[in-house]
């Protein structure tokens, strides 16, 4: 398992498990990121700190701190 910060951007992923506090995995879980999901990783920006993911055709963006705490295996696209 592997954060999600360490995929490339253009990669795909599954996600495994959600770190974080309660509220926070809550929040991930509403937007449609859950255990077994499958998306991409459209950019990371460094200056900023931020991650943009593609789940089920909508653009998510996280912290950089946020996608720390997401456990993910990376799979071909």
């Amino acid at each position: 398992m592997t954060p999600l910060t360490s995929l490339p951007p253009g990669g795909c992923g599954r996600l495994l498990s959600l770190g974080g506090e309660r509220s926070f995995r809550r929040r991930l879980m509403e937007l449609g990121l859950l255990p077994g999901t499958e998306f991409r990783l459209v950019r990371l920006v460094h200056v900023g700190g931020m991650v943009e993911v593609e789940v089920r055709g909508c653009h998510i963006s996280l912290r950089m701190s946020e996608a720390e705490q997401i456990e993910v295996e990376a799979i071909a696209p």
